[in-house]
């Protein structure tokens, strides 16, 4: 069973997707609200997986990325925006982030990147 590290400033947000996850049978380890939190966590659940929002208060999700790609060119992280940010999709992919998820989540495609970016 594969690790995932929900971030994401929105309780409800990251609710839905530990919901999604864990009914696709991902063990949902840790829940960050902003970017700073996401390093931190990341280095000490070490994840097989992270869902990353792209806009979060004192760190934004790109800026996270390119922290975490920066200590471990492994890791793997989805992005997880709101539909019209494809600039800024663009800018987390270029940083490292291996695919990206548009709110409101389709189960079905949360699920399906999941499986993607780990390779099953």
């Amino acid at each position: 069973m594969s690790n995932v590290l929900v971030v994401d400033d929105a309780k409800f947000m990251r609710l839905t997707l530990t919901n999604i996850l864990t009914k696709g049978k991902y063990n949902v380890v840790g829940e960050g609200t902003d970017g700073e939190q996401a390093i931190k966590l990341y280095r000490e659940l070490k994840p097989d997986l992270v869902t990353m929002d792209i806009t979060m208060p004192h760190m934004n999700g790109i800026e996270a990325v390119r922290a975490i790609i920066k200590e471990d060119s492994d890791a793997k992280i989805i992005m997880c925006s709101a539909l019209g940010q494809q600039k800024l999709i663009v800018e987390a992919i270029e940083a490292g982030a291996k695919d990206f998820i548009v709110k409101p989540f389709d189960e079905y495609r949360v699920i399906e990147a999941v499986k993607r970016v780990l390779g099953q």
